[in-house]
């Protein structure tokens, strides 16, 4: 497929600047989300916008806001599905060496070079540090030249002293690997997101990257550290949290709507997944709602 947008992603920033930095506050439908990597850091605060994570092997919904910071490397879709009225993304790019080889080794910077070293593996910061810090990062793709480096590392002190932040990829799955590979894991994860809610093959699947069932499920598990099943689980689990949290339907209904076909299967997996029952999961939504 010779469209296909490459999946180690080159970013450019403008000439003059160190720092990549993009704000809309519109959905753009045709800038869809596609599965990338790339050696920048990245900071996204979605203020007012509903989407899903999906950075490594972790994969959740989110409604509202969000404030992330994603390691060099660490494969991830794009997040916005929708932007309320009023609503923003914004997008911070930046090499770890952008400053020099070495300035974030010297000790007053050792708490930030930590937080670079922690967000290998995704950070997710909760309500208190997006509310301290979130208008600052959208006021960054205001400002210029010194200003901007300076404001980004005042983010970026706030960040490394929250105790306030959530481990996304804790099992550590990152692309040092050949682009190559990427593209692979961008064409299954762009068919699952598609079909999940109907019965996906192996054969099906591994005829997409053109290859046998048992070199796909070998090379599936090496790549992504998990099966293929696993993450169809995954994807129609995320789906079902969606459901629970903004449709009046069934939870009967729902393990049907996602793809599932028996119902105690779909609560096991559900389980599994969140670690409690679909029944458990919207009666505590509905009480933090209240």
């Amino acid at each position: 497929m010779n469209n296909r947008k490459p999946t180690l992603e080159k970013i450019s920033p403008q000439f003059g600047s160190s720092i990549f930095i993009r704000k809309h506050e519109a959905y753009i439908g045709e800038n869809k989300p596609f599965w990338h990597f790339h050696p920048e850091i990245e900071l996204v605060y979605v203020n007012k916008g509903q989407g899903k994570r999906h950075i490594g092997n972790h994969i959740s919904y989110f409604n509202n806001s969000q404030l992330l910071l994603i390691g060099s490397n660490l494969p991830h879709n794009g997040f916005t599905d929708r932007l309320t009225i009023n609503g923003s993304e914004t997008i911070v790019q930046f090499k770890p060496e952008f400053l020099g080889e070495h300035f974030f080794d010297i000790p007053e910077m050792d708490a930030i070079n930590k937080l670079l070293e922690r967000s290998k593996n995704g950070l997710l910061f909760g309500v208190k540090t997006k509310n301290k810090i979130g208008q600052k990062i959208e006021k960054l793709a205001e400002k210029e030249g010194f200003k901007k480096i300076l404001i980004l590392l005042e983010v970026l002190h706030v960040l490394a002293k929250s105790k306030d932040y959530t481990l996304l990829n804790t099992d550590g799955f990152s692309f040092e690997a050949e682009p190559q590979d990427s593209a692979k894991i961008d064409i299954i994860y762009k068919y699952v997101n598609k079909n999940f809610t109907e019965h996906i093959t192996l054969d099906e699947i591994a005829d997409k990257v053109s290859m046998t069932v048992p070199a796909f499920c070998r090379y599936f598990k090496r790549v992504t550290g998990k099966t293929f099943t696993k993450l169809v689980n995954e994807y129609r689990v995320v789906h079902a949290t969606k459901l629970l949290s903004e449709s009046q339907m069934n939870i009967t209904d729902i393990c049907f709507e996602c793809g599932f076909n028996n119902f105690s299967h779909f609560n096991k997996i559900f389980k599994e997944i969140t670690g409690k029952s679909a029944s458990k999961y919207r009666k505590e939504l509905k009480k933090s709602i209240a």
